[in-house]
């Protein structure tokens, strides 16, 4: 056909390609760095003002540590429901410490002065008005100001934080050099000048990608974005492998159900997993917890136990009995809830039936490090 079009092959450049192929990648490149860097910036100042009003309400309130705790169990929930992940328990009393720890806004710049670690840094600061007045701003990315609070000395975390803002630390640099203290190191040495520019230069491991940037956990927790392999696949998997792991310890148990809802008042809730025990002829209700065990876990389990206790038991079964795994990184926990039996005989009986929440816990980790293991691998 005479209108038929010309199809350009790709296998031949023309004249000039590479030059354009460079243009067009380092822009894509600097736009994907820019839009991170702001949804950072924004993300702290968010965390920042949330932290602050958890402060105003925390110091308004009777009973004070105690009201604390109460309030931020409450406030996670009610945001966990209606913005998803990233407000957990232990990530709002982060941003409480962190409003705690930076009080005022930083306004340090990437020119400023090298920091000895033999006296505290003295940055400028300015202080946002109560209601209207401009966001704060912080140098620092998130993931950085989340490392700093795990440093307790004041002093250190000032010269961590200036240094890093000085030699443009990413957060694996910025990692690597608090895990080797470096602050007690430069404070020691006689030659401070030289162990600040040492400090300065990068490992190739260091480098962090524009992908990388843009697939922080921090970012897609605050976005509320599904990564490739979630915190919430993570769960799953366990749930799954919780299951076949009880099945296969013998035939005292048996499957009853994933997911099991269950509506107290005006609230649902999800139980992770329902089974029956033959042998001692009751509900074992379980619940999986990615982060630590707090008393809202064992507050949560009482509730469902008395749930499960009138709506789901049989008239000639025994009472219920919970299990919470709250499988932290590097720390798993597996409590059984007991509280809910006539007696101690019947407790012990309970407990010498079951199998030990130290097998439980070794059988948490096993799987979770292999579920990571595998992320990584799928990663690289």
């Amino acid at each position: 056909m005479a209108n038929k079009r010309r199809r350009i092959s790709v296998q031949v450049a023309p004249p000039g390609y590479d030059v354009l192929l460079a243009d067009v990648a380092r822009v894509i490149e600097e736009a994907r760095h820019v839009a991170a860097r702001s949804v950072n910036a924004i993300m702290t100042a968010s965390y920042w003002l949330i932290g602050r009003r958890i402060v105003e309400e925390d110091q308004a309130g009777s009973a004070r540590a105690r009201y604390g705790e109460a309030l931020i169990e409450r406030l996670s929930s009610d945001l966990a429901r209606r913005f998803g992940r990233g407000f957990s328990v232990r990530n709002l009393r982060q941003m409480r410490a962190f409003y705690v720890a930076w009080p005022n806004r930083q306004t340090l710049s990437a020119g400023s002065e090298p920091a000895v670690p033999t006296k505290a840094l003295a940055p400028i600061r300015q202080t946002p008005s109560a209601e209207s007045g401009p966001s704060p701003s912080f140098p620092l990315p998130w993931s950085h100001y989340a490392r700093l609070l795990q440093v307790e000395n004041p002093l250190a975390r000032v010269f961590y934080e200036a240094e890093a803002l000085r030699s443009g630390w990413s957060f694996r640099q910025l990692a690597r050099q608090i895990n080797s203290q470096f602050y007690e190191r430069t404070a020691l040495s006689r030659d401070k000048a030289s162990m600040l520019t040492k400090g300065a230069l990068a490992y190739p491991e260091d480098h962090v990608t524009p992908e990388d940037e843009i697939k922080d956990p921090y970012i897609l927790e605050f976005l509320n974005l599904k990564d490739e392999y979630s915190e919430n696949d993570i769960e799953e998997a366990l749930i799954r492998h919780l299951e076949t792991f009880l099945l296969e310890l013998g035939s005292d148990f048996t499957f009853v159900g994933r997911q099991r809802r269950l509506r107290v008042g005006d609230a649902w809730y999800r139980v992770d997993l329902l089974f029956f025990h033959r042998r001692l002829r009751c509900l074992i209700v379980i619940d999986l917890k990615l982060g630590e065990f707090t008393h809202a876990d064992a507050g949560q389990m009482h509730l469902y136990l008395n749930y499960a206790r009138e709506h789901w038991t049989m008239p000639d079964e025994n009472p219920p009995v919970g299990l919470i795994l709250c499988a932290k990184k590097d720390h798993a926990v597996a409590k059984y809830a007991l509280e809910g039996l006539r007696n101690k005989v019947l407790a012990a009986e309970y407990r010498s039936a079951l199998p030990r929440e130290r097998v439980l816990v070794e059988e948490i980790e096993r799987t979770r490090r292999q579920i990571e293991g595998r992320r990584m691998a799928r990663s690289r």
